[in-house]
C-alpha cells in the first residue's frame, strides 16, 4: 500500500557525539521526545516511554555509537516485539563536516500489522507528522548554547 513510509530527515548543527547523546540518553531524550524516559541504551534491554496521557514499553534493538540506534514499540503487551506485532524506530546519524550531522529516522512494522489499511494509513500520518515535530524540537534543542 502506497504513502505508509515513515520516514524523516534534518540537518542538525552539532556534531554527531552531540546529537547521538541528545537521542539515546533519557535525560536528553525527555527533552524533545518523551515526557518520561526510562531506558538503557543496550540491545535486548526493556524500557518505557511515556508520552502525556499515553506511553508503553519499548526494547532496544540496535546500539552503533555515534551511527545507528533503534529500537521497537507499540507491540501487544505480553508479547516480545518482533517483525509484524510492533513497529521499529531506527535512527541514523551521518556526520556533515566536524559540526553538522544529518539524522534520519524511519519508522516501520505498521504495515506489516493485521490492520485495516485505513488505520495503517491513519498511523502513518499521524507519525509522519509526529517525528516533523519531534525533529524540529531536536534540533532546537542540540542548537542551544552550553551553559
Amino acid at each position: 500500500m502506497p504513502g505508509l513510509d515513515i520516514e524523516r530527515e534534518v540537518l542538525i548543527d552539532a556534531p554527531a557525539e552531540v546529537v547521538w547523546r541528545t537521542i539515546t540518553e533519557p535525560d536528553q531524550m525527555s527533552q524533545w521526545f518523551a515526557d518520561r524516559v526510562d531506558l538503557v541504551v543496550e540491545p535486548g534491554a526493556h524500557g518505557y516511554m511515556q508520552f502525556g496521557d499515553q506511553g508503553g514499553p519499548v526494547v532496544v534493538e540496535t546500539v552503533d555509537p555515534p551511527t545507528r540506534f533503534s529500537f521497537r514499540w507499540n507491540h501487544p503487551r505480553g508479547e516480545e516485539p518482533v517483525a509484524g506485532n510492533s513497529m521499529l524506530v531506527e535512527f541514523t546519524l551521518t556526520p556533515e563536516g566536524d559540526e553538522r550531522t544529518r539524522l534520519r529516522v524511519a519508522e516501520s512494522g505498521h504495515e506489516l500489522v493485521a490492520w485495516p489499511d485505513a488505520e495503517k494509513q491513519r498511523y502513518a500520518d499521524e507519525h509522519r507528522g509526529g517525528w516533523a515535530e519531534f525533529l524540529d524540537r531536536l534540533a532546537s534543542v542540540v542548537a542551544k548554547p552550553s551553559r
